[in-house]
């Protein structure tokens, strides 16, 4: 089944009960027993939905994974792969990363002994001289957040089975539509199924796809125990937007390209951060793990003036000034004071998120719009 297809029927199971076309929405605590331990698979909706089932195997299918696990956020998903580690060992994991990851990472799970080193990945030969003994895990995100860099997921992959170390990648950027981690070897990929995998901005949602079945009982066993599980509501409406996904993203690129190409050539930007430009830094790998670009684009005016990058996206009228990514409608952001604002500023500008960086998650509007609306902001 090619992936198109996947999005509509991809691990979906015929309504047994009335034929319903759409998986119904179980919005049920608890499940009949007829006698004690005898149901029907269901006990109790923390531990199994019928419509949390039914996404998960959405999940699994487009991902081309085995199993899929859905939490209540994309940090929850997160939260689930780090208590798989003990005091004591150590992360390697991108320093250009959602601010709500490394926020994680440092406030909460290395004062529980979890050590975390944050290094630039585009040069993949820079993990190898942090792994060790302890090393447990690698994080990854590629195209990064904000600043598009891209990862070698396939040489990650190599560096992490040579040590026996789990290689993680958070796909949200890329969507299964541009890019399969699992395809390339990495051993869990996460998604923040808030953004492009709902794609209409309505819910809140995580998710981990594998493909090992012990990996997978592991994390299941965490989601149930630890509880931050995805209600039947927001499983629907995630089935919903994961029908639409190829579609979408085929105009969410397209719109990017045009947005980052005008910007590009805009007097008054200084720089543009879109892995479709040929003189990206990784361009290359980014043409051969990814089907496309994606429709994230970042942008720095002339002077790096913080000012203007304020006026600017204070100023746009189809662009929205709002946290978040990956839905029909374009949005923009402003990282250092909104999504990266928990990371230290001395850290974030060594990453290269200034003050005047502008993050745009281009949507799927008639890119003229689009072009016109920065255009009249910018001036």
């Amino acid at each position: 089944m090619k992936f198109n297809t996947k999005t509509i029927h991809g691990g979906q199971i015929e309504d047994s009960s009335f034929g319903a076309v759409m998986t119904p929405i179980y919005q049920t605590s608890t499940y009949v027993q007829s006698t004690p331990g005898g149901h029907k698979g269901y006990q109790y909706s923390r531990s199994q939905n019928p419509t949390r089932s039914a996404l998960e195997r959405a999940l699994a299918s487009i991902e081309n994974g085995n199993y899929g696990i859905a939490f209540g956020s994309g940090i929850a998903a997160i939260d689930a792969v780090l208590k798989l580690l003990k005091p004591g060992d150590e992360v390697i994991s991108t320093n250009d990363l959602y601010g709500g990851s490394y926020r994680l990472f440092t406030k909460i799970y290395e004062k529980f002994g979890i050590k975390f080193h944050f290094i630039s990945m585009e040069n993949i030969s820079n993990i190898e001289a942090y792994i060790n003994k302890n090393s447990k895990l690698i994080w990854v995100e590629t195209p990064t957040n904000p600043l598009l860099n891209i990862i070698d997921i396939k040489a990650a992959a190599d560096i992490a089975n040579k040590h026996n170390v789990l290689l993680a990648v958070d796909n949200t950027f890329a969507t299964p539509y541009l890019q399969n981690p699992l395809d390339l070897g990495a051993h869990i990929v996460m998604h923040s199924a808030t953004k492009y995998l709902g794609g209409h901005s309505d819910l809140v949602m995580g998710a981990l796809v594998v493909k090992d079945e012990n990996l997978a009982d592991d994390l299941y066993f965490i989601q149930n125990a630890s509880g931050a599980i995805s209600g039947p509501q927001d499983c629907f409406l995630a089935l919903r937007g994961i029908k639409t996904l190829h579609v979408r993203m085929q105009r969410h690129c397209e719109n990017g390209k045009a947005v980052a190409e005008y910007l590009a050539n805009h007097p008054k930007i200084e720089k543009v951060y879109w892995p479709g430009f040929e003189n990206h830094q990784n361009h290359e790998i980014a043409r051969e793990q990814m089907k496309d670009f994606g429709g994230m684009v970042s942008f720095v005016t002339k002077g790096n003036n913080y000012e203007e990058a304020i006026k600017i996206v204070e100023n746009l009228k189809v662009f929205t000034l709002a946290e978040s990514l990956g839905g029909v409608e374009s949005l923009a952001g402003h990282p250092a004071s909104m999504t990266h604002a928990s990371i230290p500023k001395i850290e974030r500008e060594k990453t290269g998120i200034v003050d005047a960086l502008i993050r745009l998650s281009v949507g799927i509007e008639d890119k003229d719009d689009l072009i016109a609306d920065l255009q009249q902001a910018i001036g």
